[in-house]
């Protein structure tokens, strides 16, 4: 009978996710806008990421810190969040955030590293029509 091991695997995994968002609540309010960033990618919360794009929007001179936290993003995480600002753009709430983090990607990313994004074709294709 292995129903007591996959109890007590799932719950690990949800102290674990519980440790890890409030991890991120307190990366949130100390500022820390790379990791919690990093951190809301990597539990793949687009929702979350749209948030820490606000604050960091919100701050004194957003728009250079959303740059420098953006291009210190590892390729994996900028191509997680160029599908995650697709989603955002097409929702005229969250479309000036959207504008805010591509304009980021195609200032920081040469035209070849963006062709060698996975899904880029299709976020192009789909950005079109709101952009």
């Amino acid at each position: 009978d292995v129903t007591e091991i996959e109890e007590k695997e799932a719950q690990a995994k949800q102290e674990e996710q519980i440790m890890k968002e409030q991890e991120l609540s307190n990366l949130l309010h100390e500022k820390r806008y790379l990791k919690a960033l990093g951190l809301a990618i990597s539990l793949d919360r687009p929702h979350t990421v749209l948030t820490v794009v606000k604050a960091i929007l919100k701050e004194p001179e957003g728009r250079r810190h959303l740059e420098e936290n953006i291009a210190r993003l590892r390729k994996d995480q900028k191509e997680a969040v160029l599908g995650f600002l697709v989603t955002w753009n097409t929702n005229s709430r969250n479309c000036h955030e959207a504008q805010a983090v591509l304009e980021t990607l195609l200032k920081h990313e040469t035209p070849d590293s963006l062709l060698q994004f996975s899904g880029i074709k299709s976020a192009v294709e789909s950005l079109l029509p709101y952009t």
